[in-house]
């Protein structure tokens, strides 16, 4: 069976797509693991056969309708697990009319939950489409899971001490593109039809991310002053947020590592203590039994989330050094974090984890039920391969030419999926394949900048 996983912010759902890929193709099937661009020239030219398109998002764009309806006159079946989970909210109803259509849910073939809030949600928003509404959990909730403790390695960067990692959520005032960049994406994908309070919370956010950003800054500057060289403190901007303009906020500041390379996961499993305001990792970090304070400088209007609740909510900063350095000291002594039945509660109400089985396990076997063996005609990846190479040498000639002629290069750095690298999929193939104890041999070919094919290798 075919099977093609749409990525859009590799970052936050590479690690994920490879289990998948990884675990499909076990069973034996082929899996192309790729940005919408790779997936939509592929299908475009007919050289992707028809089989199982996994996506991102159901959010009913004009675009994205589209090009579901011709995937499915062209026989492929649509699935989806929305990656921006609408987990941190209290509830999910608004999240759902932001993100979902009664023409999304009647393309798709099978919509996959993270958990009980949204499952029920949708299945009471949608009654008609309630036997495709399946509740599996996330495969990037998988990945926190022990076994893959060992996946998760730290980027090629030493860090002599101890570290406190910093997960920044305050893309609304630091993000790569402006307000009114943000305002237009929402315009024209019919969010403010659907949602019509969501263009004043735009600004209601921003304001708020703004207080949040000055108080992080001061944090940051008084954590350093007061924990006498004790640990680093590692601070994780959102995939959404401008690095350089944090760099700026923070600078000259010592034993501070403004870092965006490697998954977040790696920097949670590494770190003695995490801190956060209203991020979803603060889910993670409790799964996982880290430490988790909650910094609450101020009282939050917009938005007041699920995340806000997990950990120890700290509202001073002479509380959240004492508190830092206390569990620096628990940490030396390997003292295990406790959850306590509050968090387990708010957390086993986003998340559903299934301890016998893996969500990634549950949704190939969906994919297999739902096909019915139609999908065995493969895809010729030579052709798909050339194709894209050919592509890439075109585009680099038209901005050589650009270049020349106008001084300027028209290309833009793709901020949502960096180039692969093919010994680090490679390596991150054959961690997963430990970590299952899998025992076929597992074939992985990069077939462009941002696309993946695994497959099971003949010999």
């Amino acid at each position: 069976m075919n099977i093609y996983l749409h990525i859009e912010v590799s970052m936050r759902e590479l690690d994920s797509k490879l289990l998948l890929g990884v675990i499909a193709a076990n069973e034996g099937h082929e899996v192309l693991i790729s940005d919408i661009s790779e997936i939509e020239r592929g299908t475009r030219t007919g050289l992707l056969r028809p089989g199982i398109f996994h996506t991102k998002s159901l959010t009913p764009s004009q675009n994205k309708i589209s090009f579901h309806k011709k995937l499915i006159d062209r026989g492929f079946l649509i699935t989806s697990l929305d990656e921006e989970a609408g987990i941190e909210l209290e509830s999910y109803e608004k999240f759902s009319d932001a993100r979902y259509s009664k023409k999304t849910m009647d393309q798709s073939a099978a919509i996959f939950c993270w958990g009980n809030d949204d499952f029920k949600t949708l299945k009471k928003i949608y009654p008609k489409y309630k036997k495709k509404i399946i509740k599996t959990g996330s495969p990037r909730v998988d990945l926190w899971n022990s076994n893959f403790f060992d996946y998760w390695q730290l980027p090629n960067i030493k860090l002599k001490k101890p570290f406190l990692l910093v997960s920044s959520n305050m893309g609304a005032s630091n993000g790569i593109k402006p307000i009114s960049d943000v305002v237009k994406f929402y315009r024209e994908a019919g969010y403010f039809q659907r949602v019509p309070e969501l263009f004043n919370e735009i600004f209601e956010e921003v304001a708020e991310s703004s207080m949040k950003t000055s108080d992080f800054v001061e944090a940051i500057k008084y954590l350093v002053d007061n924990n006498k060289n004790k640990y680093d403190i590692v601070f994780r901007p959102h995939p959404v947020e401008d690095i350089n303009t944090w760099k700026e906020y923070l600078k000259g500041i010592p034993n501070l590592h403004i870092i965006r390379e490697g998954s977040i996961t790696a920097w949670v499993n590494n770190a003695f203590a995490v801190m956060h305001n209203g991020c979803t990792t603060a889910f993670e970090t409790s799964v996982i039994g880290k430490p988790l304070l909650t910094y609450l400088p101020f009282k939050r209007k917009y938005k007041k989330n699920i995340p806000n609740k997990l950990g120890h909510q700290i509202h001073t900063l002479k509380k959240l050094s004492r508190k830092l350095d206390s569990l620096l000291k628990n940490d030396k002594l390997k003292k295990k974090s406790i959850k306590n039945k509050i968090t387990s509660k708010l957390i086993s109400q986003k998340i559903y984890i299934d301890k016998n089985v893996f969500a990634s396990d549950k949704i190939v076997k969906v994919w297999e039920n739902i096909s019915k063996n139609k999908f065995h005609l493969s895809t010729n990846w030579t052709k798909l391969y050339l194709l894209l190479k050919i592509i890439k040498l075109k585009n680099t000639f038209v901005d050589i030419l650009n270049k020349i002629f106008t001084g300027n290069l028209k290309s833009k750095k793709n901020w949502k999926f960096t180039p692969i690298d093919k010994n680090d999929i490679n390596e991150r193939v054959d961690k997963i394949k430990h970590a299952l104890n899998l025992k076929q041999n597992i074939y992985c070919k990069i077939i462009s900048e941002r696309a993946i094919l695994i497959k099971k290798s003949k010999t």
